[in-house]
């Protein structure tokens, strides 16, 4: 790991900062979609398909009870 951490340091001092931050708009970028992909992941592996009702079925449902 501590190699992988050379090398992009090495590769960043490298670059000019017009580049650099264009390179972190992507990767900000990314991180988020990461991060919201792997909760909508989570929220799709916990759903079930009784979970989901239109407003029509939940006002049927409420109506009879």
């Amino acid at each position: 790991m501590n190699l992988l951490r050379l090398r992009m340091h090495h590769l960043i001092e490298q670059l000019g900062d017009d580049d650099l931050q264009d390179i972190w708009n992507v990767l900000e970028g990314l991180y988020y979609d990461f991060h919201m992909l792997k909760a909508i992941q989570k929220v799709k592996q916990s759903q079930q398909p009784w979970d989901i009702l239109t407003h029509e079925e939940a006002v049927r449902l409420l109506m009879f009870f």
